[in-house]
């Protein structure tokens, strides 16, 4: 009974981390500027990652290795915010302007495709 619901639970975890993972990726491919791509991937990445190594922590047990797990979820949870706010400061710093409405209006004026 207890091996079922482990196993659920690591399933269900692991199809949450994919999902997230997936929306992150979708995210960084579609958004239209550097900060907003930033936010995807510093928010779901990082929920994304932390369900996978949640189940991977829960799949190993009580080992050695889910502290290690544990230690690079706190990891995750720490870098990958930081490293989105570097970046969007960084292209603050250099002068990159964020999208706006605007930009799509101006662009649908031109001819442009909005997309």
């Amino acid at each position: 009974m207890i091996e079922t619901i482990r196993f659920w639970a690591i399933i269900t975890l692991v199809g949450a981390g994919v999902f997230f993972t997936l929306v992150s990726a979708i995210g960084v491919i579609r958004l239209p500027d550097v900060y907003t791509r930033a936010h995807t991937a510093s928010q779901t990445d990082t929920l994304g990652a932390s369900f996978t190594l949640a189940a991977v922590a829960l799949a190993l047990g009580w080992q050695h290795a889910t502290v290690y797990t544990v230690l690079l979820l706190f990891f995750v949870f720490v870098t990958n915010p930081t490293a989105a706010h570097a970046i969007a400061r960084s292209a603050s710093d250099v002068g990159i302007d964020p999208w706006t409405a605007d930009d799509a209006r101006d662009q649908d004026d031109t001819g442009g495709d909005s997309r």
